[in-house]
């Protein structure tokens, strides 16, 4: 990336450190300080990767009018253990930097863990939403229980954000939001069956992501969703480009590698990142996989399956997009060395369910390991074998080494229960995830008569992007692939996990009709994980 106008990439990236810390302000954290004219805060406020002594507080200032300030803003911040801030637990000055577009990460450390707080920032006389987070357990406790939002896929067009207002009716400790935040895509031209348009370009600079972010952001139900406790976010492929590998896009390389930094700045500026997620290379790499134990109850290991991926196979450089082909005309696809998550990430993941099964964290015995290991992705991990013999190359399905050296690696280290949870597809996914039995891909052999459920899986269906196919494609697929439990396509919405010492239940919520911002919801179907029996059964 460049330099920008103001600051050198070091500099920025030093004063984006020093923005989210809580003490020690430099001098030019007081510019900026007097009384606002109008709301700064109409994009809402967050919380985001919680740990047992605080979490990542979120805010973006919007000035009234495009390019008014061109200066650091001083935000003055406030956690309470009530919402009417009468008990005070910390407070202080955050920066808003222009060349974060005056977005705020405030890094908390030092509350309690285990429980919940309320939040709110303020810039003048202007006062934010008031924001409800919470700290995860300490280390070796036990947690009672967790629920989990998991979710995906919010194109704006296709529908309004009804599901959204519907996980604040139910009431998660966390959300896991798993990729496809924002679409990239310019409006159709033709309205017709659409919720809503809007006027953005094809998202291609700086400026362009970011008004993205902004617009998505300007739905009133998901500003409640993020103000209603902590997220955890990952990224897919339209934070950038669809259907993109890593270095691989569409069109010139130069080209591409310039718009991914520029939107992956962007997810940062919107997104309740911790400053470590920024690489000494500035934007144009982001520490995104990450481990957020629960305690012993659980650790989410949340992945990132496009930054070090390997181009799709038998895919052109500089194509349009990935598809699906023929496995005996493309020998690529069983390359053993090919990887979806990289290397390095492969080998953190590896090491990460070790300790899993290892335990030995704070105040627990060695071998005490943690209950539930849960592997937080983009897409369907299980495979889908079509009826007519092609194979998807943007899915595990494309990498079909790579799943096999994971399926190892998690029957290798004996977890106690193993859940993965995905997205990308636009369709509710439920499947027995199959254990290798020896060195030749079991992972694509799902009817071998020696196969035994390793673990369980949940993709969930969109929030409110279209899935493109039929349920009699499905249907078909369904048939095909016995360790396939449940698929629908036709119906929008996420899941919510409820996650105890002794049983994992995953409920899917759809909404009613996603082109009415007021739609109700409805259960799908609800699945039960007991504990030490790997394999969801349908209890609904």
């Amino acid at each position: 990336m460049t330099q920008t106008p103001l600051l050198s990439r070091r500099a920025l990236l030093q004063r984006a450190a020093w923005a989210a810390g809580v003490a020690a302000w430099p001098r030019w954290a007081g510019a900026g300080t007097g009384a606002l004219r109008h709301d700064p805060f109409t994009l809402g406020v967050a919380s985001g990767d919680p740990s047992p002594d605080g979490m990542v507080l979120w805010t973006r200032l919007v000035p009234a009018e495009p390019g008014a300030w061109n200066r650091p803003i001083a935000v003055r911040w406030e956690v309470a253990h009530d919402d009417a801030f009468r008990r005070i637990v910390q407070r202080g000055t955050a920066t808003a930097l222009p060349e974060l577009a005056h977005s705020v990460h405030v890094e908390l450390q030092g509350l309690a863990p285990g429980r919940w707080y309320h939040y709110r920032f303020l810039q003048g006389d202007a006062v934010s939403a008031t924001g409800r987070t919470r700290t995860a357990p300490a280390a070796g406790d036990l947690a009672p229980g967790l629920r989990i939002a998991f979710a995906s896929c919010q194109r704006w067009e296709h529908g309004h954000y009804a599901a959204w207002a519907d996980v604040c009716r139910q009431s998660p400790d966390l959300v896991l939001f798993l990729g496809d935040y924002i679409y990239e895509y310019a409006s159709p031209k033709d309205p017709a069956g659409l919720a809503r348009v809007h006027g953005l370009r094809l998202a291609h600079t700086l400026a362009d992501y970011r008004d993205r972010y902004a617009l998505h952001k300007s739905d009133p139900s998901l500003q409640a969703a993020h103000a209603l406790c902590p997220w955890a976010t990952t990224w897919d492929d339209h934070e950038v480009q669809n259907d993109y590998a890593g270095t691989h896009g569409r069109g010139d390389a130069a080209d591409f590698l310039a718009m991914r930094t520029a939107a992956w700045q962007a997810f940062y500026e919107h997104t309740p990142l911790r400053a470590a997620s920024l690489a000494a290379s500035g934007f144009g790499a982001l520490q995104v996989y990450r481990a957020l134990p629960w305690g012993r109850l659980a650790t989410v290991h949340l992945l990132d399956a496009r930054q070090f991926r390997d181009r799709q196979a038998c895919r052109a450089e500089g194509s349009s997009g990935a598809g699906a082909v023929r496995p005996g005309d493309c020998a690529e696809l069983q390359a053993p060395g090919r990887s979806f998550l990289g290397a390095a990430q492969e080998r953190w993941l590896d090491a990460g369910l070790a300790a899993d099964a290892r335990g030995g964290g704070v105040g627990s015995a060695i071998g005490d390991g943690t209950q539930w290991s849960v592997i937080a992705q983009q897409t369907l991990f299980s495979p889908r074998h079509y009826p007519s013999g092609v194979q998807s190359t943007d899915s595990w399905d494309g990498y079909p080494a790579a799943r096999q050296r994971l399926l190892q690696s998690v029957a290798r280290h004996a977890l106690r229960n193993t859940v993965l949870l995905g997205g990308d597809i636009h369709q509710n996914y439920v499947c027995n995830v199959m254990a290798p039995t020896d060195g030749a891909a079991p992972a694509e052999s799902p009817l071998a008569p020696t196969a035994r459920v390793l673990a369980s899986e949940f993709c969930g269906t969109s929030i409110s992007s279209r899935s493109g196919t039929t349920q009699d494609k499905v249907d078909a697929i369904a048939r095909h692939n016995p360790h396939v439990l449940l698929a629908r396509c036709d119906l929008r919405g996420w899941g919510l996990a409820e996650v105890t010492p002794r049983r994992w239940t995953t409920t899917l919520r759809t909404v009613d009709d996603p082109l009415r911002a007021d739609s109700g919801a409805s259960t799908l179907a609800r699945f039960v994980v007991e504990d030490g029996r790997p394999g969801p059964v349908r209890d609904l």
